[in-house]
């Protein structure tokens, strides 16, 4: 049997809804924006939210609109895809890696305090593998040195911290609709804040410096952010779908934990207190995973090695010319655990019951269970 890492969940719907932008003649960002943007915030808890070409954009433009640039530093899990820290780069500002902690690989505020000077102006929570950060602990911190928070919420559609959406605890927060995400309407990103001013920036940056349309007076320097009716038109199915999407990634979840969770060298996170856990992908920790991720390969099983540490990748390396002290491999020993000893399984929610069954039988295969 072939299991793949992950397909898209889309249909007729999707392409009904497609083509209806074609029958009505508007292709480029109109109506159908407008409207799921209102949805989105709606589901979200935000006042604002502005919509960008993907979400590593989506941090970018959330960067500048707290007038992060040149000459700023911003914490940044070890842990978490490189966009996180990208997109600093790309704003101007150096990223400043801080390790992540051993239950569900969140930020650990408690190695960030060191990293704090007065370059410091904000801090990015990255809400990894679909549950959150604790926020109350990252609140605090950033009150604590004053400063910014922008959370990378890129999988944490639909997550909740105490009851309150991923997202909306910072001063900002985004969002991705990648193909593999919650919900997809291809690429795009939303970004949210509950601040007008910020709100008004974020609307510049992304429309060529001008508020609206149709105007060639541009008061600031900006960017063509927009998305389109089509991408849109996709995500308003994709949100109908998303109760069914979440209870679906819940019975997978509980899939894996029921019958993997019997094997002593396989473990899985653990959530903070009162945190959702909505996976955008089940991820596990084990022991020889190169070993056992080989094997499911030859089984036609497609595992995914979880991220590489960041202040690893060679694209970063200038950061050890700069900081040789904080880019040491012995300041984020959880975040090299997760990398030698993560994998995501299967998680998309058109996996059968039949597959779930064949990739858990490939596994205990292997620990000859």
């Amino acid at each position: 049997m072939k299991v793949n890492q992950f397909a898209p969940w889309v249909g007729t719907e999707e392409y009904l809804a497609i083509a209806d932008c074609f029958e009505s003649n508007w292709i480029t960002e109109g109506p159908k924006s407008k409207a799921f943007s209102a949805q989105l915030l709606d589901l979200i808890g935000a006042k604002y939210g502005v919509f960008a070409p993907n979400g590593t954009l989506a941090l970018y433009l959330g960067l500048r609109a707290m007038d992060i640039g040149p000459g700023d530093e911003v914490i940044v899990p070890d842990f978490t895809f490189i966009a996180s820290a990208t997109s600093v780069h790309m704003a101007g500002a150096t990223p400043v890696f801080v390790e992540v902690n051993r239950d569900n690989f969140q930020i650990e505020l408690s190695h960030a305090d060191h990293l704090v000077n007065d370059k410091t102006k904000a801090i990015m929570p990255v809400h990894i593998y679909g549950t959150i950060a604790d926020m109350d602990a990252v609140a605090q911190f950033a009150k604590k040195h004053n400063l910014l928070v922008i959370e990378d919420a890129a999988a944490a559609l639909g997550v909740h911290y105490k009851g309150q959406h991923a997202g909306t605890f910072g001063d900002i927060g985004t969002f991705s609709f990648f193909a593999d995400k919650t919900i997809t309407t291809g690429e795009g990103g939303f970004v949210v804040t509950s601040n007008e001013e910020m709100h008004h920036k974020l609307l510049l940056l992304r429309n060529q410096g001008r508020v609206d349309r149709g105007s060639f007076i541009h008061p600031e320097m900006g960017y063509n952010f927009r998305i389109t009716d089509i991408q849109a038109a996709i995500g308003q199915v994709q949100l109908a779908k998303l109760p069914q999407i979440i209870a679906r990634k819940e019975a997978i979840k509980q899939y894996y934990l029921q019958r993997l969770g019997q094997i002593e060298e396989i473990s899985f996170l653990t959530p903070a207190p009162e945190a959702d856990w909505v996976p955008f992908r089940v991820a596990i920790l084990a022991d020889n995973a190169q070993a056992i991720r080989d094997f499911m390969k030859d089984k036609g099983v497609e595992p995914r090695t979880l991220f590489y540490p960041l202040h690893k990748q060679p694209c970063f390396a200038y950061l050890k010319e700069k900081n040789p002290q904080n880019m040491r491999s012995d300041n984020f020993p959880n975040s090299i655990y997760a990398y030698e000893n993560g994998m995501s399984l299967p998680s998309f929610p058109a996996l059968t019951e039949e597959q779930m069954a064949y990739v858990c039988s490939v596994i205990e295969a292997y620990y000859g269970k």
